[in-house]
């Protein structure tokens, strides 16, 4: 009973003869504050827009088993959306929306693609059209196209990483009034297809950007619709997620009127520099999933299902060959770690995280920790019938915690489980292993465990 992976069920009195005192729990699950649904279904995902094929699409009941609301599409220029002027081509991007819609979630269109019929230099900082009209058009009939077949598509997306161009792996490199005026053409388009679609942007990949308050301050003057504000952020540091959200929201708050939700649709660790332990980036993701709704986070997009090589032939019509050659460089040279899927469609362990966090089904529970390293989710789902409780230690150092249960409503059964990041086996029940199966006395309802660095634990309170 002393290993790490042990759990055990500490009688309250027991426990104070035992320790002389009884320990201040480090976590509280109040069963009877209530904070409505927890909705994690919001912290859904994203693919890289590296190839017109639809990427995961062998991958689809696995990530449908993880119940993303919305996965984010880049629509890049390889999809040959208009081969020539006033001539349309959707089918190819089709395939790609459709593998979204049978994952049972709704597509994020990302707008960042430029027909050569309407950007004929290619040229990063050439960011606006030959003529708008027939952009306008254009956008018009894309959008029009999906709500004809029935694709229940809200979102539309005006840019990708419009403040960095080839290096964010899209063909635009704004300055703030260029993209003002491209977004304003673009979102009229948008909704004169779609009155009901939601659109925003400016995916920044640094949200201390230019571009966002410019974008902000001509959409509260009336000036075009703002549905909604987007970035990214790649850090291994959870609380650095948090502060773009905090800035993103200070920003918002300066214009009261603006009702727009937030978006955070890339991000993951630093991927330049990823850390090495296999069990971090699991624990990562659980983490600052925390450090989101905690900071009143609305949506956000993991980057990325599955690790795709590029075809540089299909960058070349469209990208500089200096930027062709980045992106071929970082995707077929650099080893990655973004996807739940490598490059050879194996599950990653982080896969598993995402796998727990979609268990956590209805009304969110108040938990508290007084401890740093260690949060959680707590919910209760009445239609299955359970309760759920998922904690986790985001630190290199072990961490031995009391888990008071308090208003537990009846005795329940504990069904556990232990998130193995490191074991060689992609088999779910080796990457989430079950541990014995306990009773939990709603009147003695106190849990004490050691969590180890970068430890992922899940318990199901079933009924007996």
């Amino acid at each position: 009973m002393e290993t790490a992976l042990c759990l055990v069920l500490v009688v309250l009195a027991a426990s104070a003869a035992a320790l002389g005192a009884e320990p201040a729990p480090a976590v509280r699950v109040l069963f009877g504050d209530r904070q409505g649904p927890l909705e994690i279904d919001r912290f859904a995902l994203g693919q890289g827009g590296l190839s017109d094929d639809p990427m995961w699409d062998d991958r689809v009941a696995e990530v449908r088993a993880l119940r993303p609301r919305v996965i984010r599409l880049f629509i890049q220029e390889y999809f040959d959306l208009a081969p020539e002027r006033e001539r349309y081509h959707f089918d190819t991007l089709d395939r790609s929306v459709d593998t979204i819609l049978r994952a049972g979630a709704k597509p994020l269109m990302c707008i960042c693609f430029k027909p050569r019929v309407l950007f004929p230099k290619v040229d990063h900082d050439i960011v606006e059209p030959n003529e708008y009209a027939a952009w306008e058009r254009l956008i018009e009939a894309l959008v029009r196209h999906c709500k004809d077949r029935g694709a229940g598509i809200r979102y539309w997306e005006v840019a990708n990483e419009p403040d960095i161009g080839e290096s964010g792996g899209c063909p635009y490199r704004f300055q703030p009034e260029a993209y003002t005026r491209y977004y304003q053409h673009t979102a009229a388009a948008v909704r004169r297809a779609d009155p009901g679609a939601r659109v925003g942007g400016p995916a920044l990949a640094y949200v201390g950007s230019p571009i966002l308050p410019a974008l902000l301050e001509f959409c509260a003057a009336g000036k075009a619709p703002l549905d909604f504000i987007s970035w990214h952020i790649y850090s291994s540091d959870p609380k650095a997620i948090r502060g773009t959200i905090e800035t993103a929201k200070g920003l918002l708050a300066k214009y009261p009127a603006l009702k727009a939700e937030t978006f955070l649709d890339e991000w993951n660790m630093d991927l330049g520099l990823p850390p090495r332990d296999p069990r971090l980036q699991p624990c990562f993701v659980a983490e600052v999933a925390w450090q989101m709704k905690d900071a009143g986070l609305d949506w956000s997009c993991y980057y990325h299902i599955r690790d795709y090589h590029v075809r540089p032939e299909q960058f070349a019509p469209f990208m500089s060959p200096g930027g062709n050659a980045f992106m071929t460089r970082w995707w077929d040279r650099k080893s990655q770690f973004d996807g739940l899927f490598d490059f050879q469609n194996t599950v990653r362990p982080t896969y598993f995280v995402f796998k727990l966090l979609s268990r956590l089904t209805g009304e969110r529970l108040r938990l508290e920790s007084s401890h740093a390293s260690v949060h959680g989710f707590a919910t209760h789902d009445a239609a299955l019938g359970v309760y759920s409780l998922m904690l986790w230690n985001y630190s290199g150092t072990p961490v031995a915690v009391d888990v008071a249960l308090e208003g537990l409503p009846r005795d329940v059964t504990a069904v556990p489980l232990v998130l193995d990041a490191t074991t060689p086996s992609p088999d779910e029940n080796a990457r989430l292993r079950p541990e014995d199966m306990f009773e939990v006395k709603r009147d003695k309802a106190r849990l004490r465990l050691r969590l180890e660095p970068y430890d992922v634990r899940f318990w199901t309170l079933e009924p007996k």
